[in-house]
């Protein structure tokens, strides 16, 4: 992606805008070798190893945009941000809530293809500044020949800088997965490991107990947050099983994960 140095391998950041603490419990569930580490302010960086589409040839974009959407919906107050690469392109995908994913993609040389209120969008979901950063972010969706892709992740990262945003030294989008692996360990990221089923519900429970999720705990919120993870969770899981794409089966599975345990949790509160 860049000339001088030739095209990176297809690479991804999930950003977070909650702490690792967070953040934790529905990484786990992805069940995926994953490094998180605190980011900044209110921020959370997770850097994948990428077997998905090393191994399965499933583009990038598809795998985070599943990982970013059962990130987000199980987490329900706070928003998750994909940064992705591969030879011909990069982009972004926003996931917050239910709400549908936003996403934006220049090509390799950096040439824009989104559309404008995609990006505005991004900024108000985000809660940027509505006048000042939507400014910095303009110039991201305009020509420039000396900006090609990975300048524009660059370039996004540093508008997102305003919020908080601080990338541990040495993860920088655009750069193969094993460096960002290796910067993101020397800089003490922490490798998330499966707990098993058992663990993951522990992990969770500890996670709400402790959370500031107020009225989604329990009561009628609640059942009504777990009851629509569970109805968007069982249609993409077996949608990904019958397309055999990781990212969206990891994804249902997640969202199956926590609207089952968010509703046995409320059950339980209960008595």
């Amino acid at each position: 992606m860049n000339a001088t140095s030739g095209p990176s391998p297809a690479g991804a950041l999930l950003l977070c805008r909650a702490d690792p603490t967070a953040v934790r419990p529905p990484a786990q569930l992805l069940r995926e070798r994953l490094l998180l580490a605190p980011a900044g302010a209110d921020w959370s960086v997770l850097v994948p190893e990428g077997k998905p589409w090393q191994d399965g040839g499933e583009p990038v974009e598809r795998v985070v945009t599943g990982w970013a959407t059962a990130l987000a919906v199980s987490a329900a107050t706070w928003p998750v941000l994909a940064l992705w690469w591969d030879r011909d392109r990069a982009g972004i995908t926003l996931a917050a809530g239910f709400r549908r994913t936003v996403g934006y993609t220049w090509l390799a040389d950096g040439t824009p293809v989104g559309e404008d209120e995609a990006m505005r969008t991004f900024a108000d979901r985000l809660g940027l500044d509505p006048v000042l950063d939507v400014q910095a972010l303009e110039p991201l969706t305009l020509p420039d020949p000396e900006a090609d892709a990975r300048t524009r992740l660059v370039g996004l990262v540093a508008v997102l800088a305003r919020t908080g945003l601080d990338l541990p030294a040495g993860v920088d989008p655009g750069d193969a997965p094993e460096r960002l692996r290796e910067a993101a360990l020397a800089d003490g990221a922490e490798q998330l490991e499966w707990p098993g089923w058992r663990g993951a519900v522990l992990d969770e429970l500890d996670a709400v107990e402790e959370g500031p999720l107020g009225p989604y705990v329990r009561g009628p919120r609640a059942r009504l947050l777990g009851g629509a993870q569970l109805a968007v969770g069982v249609p993409l899981l077996l949608w990904g099983l019958r397309r055999r794409s990781g990212g969206w089966t990891a994804a249902g599975a997640v969202l199956v994960a926590h609207g089952a345990l968010g509703l046995a949790y409320d059950r339980l509160r209960e008595h």
